[in-house]
């Protein structure tokens, strides 16, 4: 018999272990300390915290409604620790696609015109979205296939809405790494627009 912890994680409430609580909590120290001198680390790490409660409503299933070890392993695992960025800021490319990284379709919410279908459709085929624009133009003028294919496309594909999508509409992988350097960029962006 084990006893369990209610938390609140990314905002969604888990029923997780005693023993598991304490390397949850742990990691998150560790990675507190680590973005401790970075101007955006209460957003990198919500961001982080999101993402692992996204991994553990993952591992959750109809007979199993307590996250355990094995889960927080898990989460470490896919997202990696501080000292795995520590050493080495800069991922090269062979380290950059040497795992495999979940890639899916979003529409982009922060390069669209319209909808965000040509900027979504282009990060996810490593396109510019003005190639994707000029392809919709030209099926539009051609009869109206491209409009009517836009709208569907807009029903069906889902906005990126958190960081953690945004990194999937890319194909990176969704770890602390690119968690942080997607926060910053977003971060530098807004500080850039307020200044102007």
């Amino acid at each position: 018999m084990k006893i369990t912890v209610s938390i609140n994680l990314g905002g969604y409430s888990f029923n997780i272990d005693e023993d598991a609580y304490a390397e949850l909590k742990r990691y998150l120290k560790n990675l507190e300390l680590h973005f401790a001198e970075e101007e955006s680390a209460s957003e990198i790490l919500s961001d982080i915290e999101t993402r692992v409660a996204e991994l553990f409503r993952g591992r959750l299933t109809a007979y199993k409604h307590v996250i355990t070890m094995d889960d927080v392993h898990y989460a470490i695992s896919v997202l990696g620790t501080p000292e795995d960025i520590s050493n080495n800021e800069r991922t090269s490319a062979r380290d950059k696609f040497s795992s495999p990284a979940y890639h899916r379709m979003y529409r982009d919410p922060d390069k669209r015109i319209i909808g965000g279908v040509c900027a979504g459709m282009g990060a996810y085929w490593n396109l510019e979205p003005w190639i994707v624009r000029i392809i919709f133009l030209a099926l539009a003028m051609a009869g109206g296939l491209g409009i009517l294919l836009y709208l569907i496309l807009y029903i069906v594909i889902p906005e990126a809405k958190t960081t953690s999508q945004k990194i999937e509409m890319k194909g990176e992988p969704v770890n602390i790494h690119n968690i942080k350097e997607s926060v910053k960029k977003e971060f530098d962006t807004v500080t850039k627009n307020m200044k102007l």
